[in-house]
């Protein structure tokens, strides 16, 4: 193709399409410039930037909404048409699968739920920091700024297609994350969260961007989906060996990366920054870090991984190896973060290493969706371990933005955050009771106990793991370790409860009464545990996750 060729492609189908496509990220960039406006021109003092915010997020999540209507029904839903009309949605365009923007992205039904997802967060988050009061009027935009951007930085990383957009996508999310940590301006305990958090991510930062230069050194190319065909070319017919150049520069870019990847999963050995960030940043910021980047970095870590997948003895291999080293990380985080969590006296510290082993629950699922490419498993297995980790990410969405809430709401009234605090919180008012059975719902499904939401996602994720089995061993030993831990994880549960429900409050004069809207918001957001535990929508969460999943492997 000629360049006068190629730049008309470009301008007249290629760009149409990816506008079209893009078009909610655009809302949310416009919102962000209509809060510096707003800043700008002092308009703050006269309306709240709130909801300046709230109002452009909500308008993005149904920019998402009609774009995955429009891939799961074909275009064909006669309720939602002038939606699809309103967003110029084509079939050519969303209704079609592919890369856009010249590749750097890819337009799936895979990118578009996890889309859908971090929108709808989004705006469950702003909702929650409006009836919290923080940020407060003179901030607000600030803050809305930084959580809007790195959540487009999020978007961007679920559809990422190429090797430098993977690394820009993951400091977008990370560079206004480290801000949002330290917004509590005065705090030094904030200040000095936020100053860890940067030196670290800069380091992981500088080990990533070796990892995406040495594999694009060695495989010549920037294309995630090209990674493994140009490695089993390169390999050909030998086996993959230490003493082979090509398979140690290629491992040891893979380790790089997923080693930048880890670090916003909080994996162990690289958790460090997140229990002092989540004790150092506003509750309303550690529930979503501990979701938002979460379900981002897993939506990048699958396309990275199945990146690698093929016929050849030297990549199999390759998966196999690393689908261990993952079941290692998942083990060490399982455990680490349960036992570390018994020991924790500040709600959110303890939260914050429940995080990380909910992290290592997760990445159980990729772990075992290597080992199962590693042997040539059926494509149905392998869809299974993704739908797995899709279902538990939508649950824990839910599970853990309960528990921050509450945290948040009861920090208002008692300006506490130490379990000390939540001591006979349960003889407060209706709407106090209230939150506490949101929080006994929440932990419930935390732990993994039936009939909530978060028994089934650990089921399947445990389910995957038992499959890949079959192919090595050690998933059955990961299996065992995720099995125990789930009983570890109970007792420091159990610990906030009791001091709930059944520890007599220091000062038994005066009860904690939360408002009721409070009430109402926490109650709306325990609802869905409920539901993706014993109702319909149960069903159809799995259908969706397994037609996402196996689009994957079509």
């Amino acid at each position: 193709m000629s360049v006068p060729e190629l730049l008309n492609h470009v301008l007249h189908t290629d760009l149409p399409r990816s506008v079209q496509i893009f078009a909610p990220e655009l809302v949310l960039c416009v919102t962000i410039i209509a809060l510096l406006l707003v800043r700008m021109l002092k308009w703050h003092h006269k309306f709240p930037t709130s909801w300046v915010a709230l109002f452009g997020t909500l308008a993005a999540f149904v920019g998402v909404f009609a774009q995955f209507m429009y891939m799961k029904t074909g275009g064909e839903l006669p309720q939602m048409r002038e939606l699809f009309e309103f967003w110029g949605l084509t079939q050519a365009g969303v209704g079609t699968a592919g890369e856009y923007f010249t590749g750097l992205l890819v337009h799936d039904p895979f990118a578009v739920f996890f889309r859908l997802g971090l929108v709808l967060f989004l705006v469950l988050v702003q909702a929650l920091t409006i009836l919290t009061g923080i940020p407060d009027q003179e901030d607000g935009q600030d803050f809305y700024t930084l959580m809007i951007g790195a959540t487009i930085g999020m978007m961007l990383a679920c559809g990422a297609n190429n090797l430098l957009m993977l690394f820009m996508a993951v400091e977008m999310m990370s560079v206004p994350s480290y801000a949002m940590v330290g917004f509590l301006k005065g705090r030094r305990l904030s200040s000095e969260a936020a100053l860890k958090y940067v030196v670290y991510g800069a380091g992981i930062a500088g080990v990533m961007v070796y990892g995406v230069s040495l594999l694009a050194g060695v495989l010549g190319t920037l294309s995630i989906p090209e990674l493994g065909s140009r490695f089993e070319l390169l390999m050909g017919d030998q086996p993959f060996s230490l003493t082979n150049p090509t398979a140690v520069a290629t491992a040891l870019g893979i380790m790089l990366v997923v080693v930048g990847l880890a670090f916003k999963l909080s994996l162990v050995p690289f958790h460090f920054w997140c229990p002092d960030a989540f004790e150092g940043a506003s509750a309303e910021v550690g529930g979503f870090l501990s979701v938002a980047s979460k379900a981002a970095a897993f939506a990048l870590l699958v396309r990275f991984a199945l990146a690698f997948q093929g016929s050849g003895e030297a990549i199999q291999t390759l998966c196999l190896i690393f689908g261990i080293s993952l079941g290692v990380v998942s083990c060490l985080s399982m455990t680490l973060g349960n036992l570390a969590a018994y020991t924790q006296t500040n709600l959110k510290r303890l939260l914050a290493y429940s995080t990380i082993a909910h992290a290592g629950y997760m990445v159980m699922a990729i772990s075992a969706l290597m080992v199962l490419l590693s042997g040539s498993a059926d494509p149905v297995d392998s869809a299974a371990c993704v739908e797995g980790l899709m279902y538990y990410i939508a649950v824990y969405l839910f599970m853990n933005l309960t528990a921050f809430a509450v945290v948040a709401f009861v920090r208002n009234e008692t300006y506490r955050e130490d379990i000390e605090a939540y001591n006979g919180l349960s003889a407060g008012g209706p709407m106090t009771k209230l939150l506490c059975f949101c929080l006994l719902i929440a932990f419930v499904s935390l732990v993994g106990l039936p009939p909530m939401g978060g028994f089934f996602g650990k089921f399947a994720i445990f389910a995957s793991a038992l499959k890949a089995g079959s192919v090595h061993w050690f998933l059955w030993v990961v299996l065992a370790i995720g099995g125990l831990n789930t009983v570890f994880s109970l007792f420091y549960y159990l610990k906030v409860l009791r001091a709930v429900f059944i520890l007599p409050s220091a000062d038994e004069s005066r009860t904690v009464e939360i408002p009721g809207f409070n009430g109402a918001y926490v109650a709306l957001i325990t609802l869905p545990i409920l539901a993706l535990g014993m109702s319909w929508v149960m069903g159809d969460l799995t259908a969706t996750a397994h037609d996402v999943a196996a689009y994957l492997f079509h």
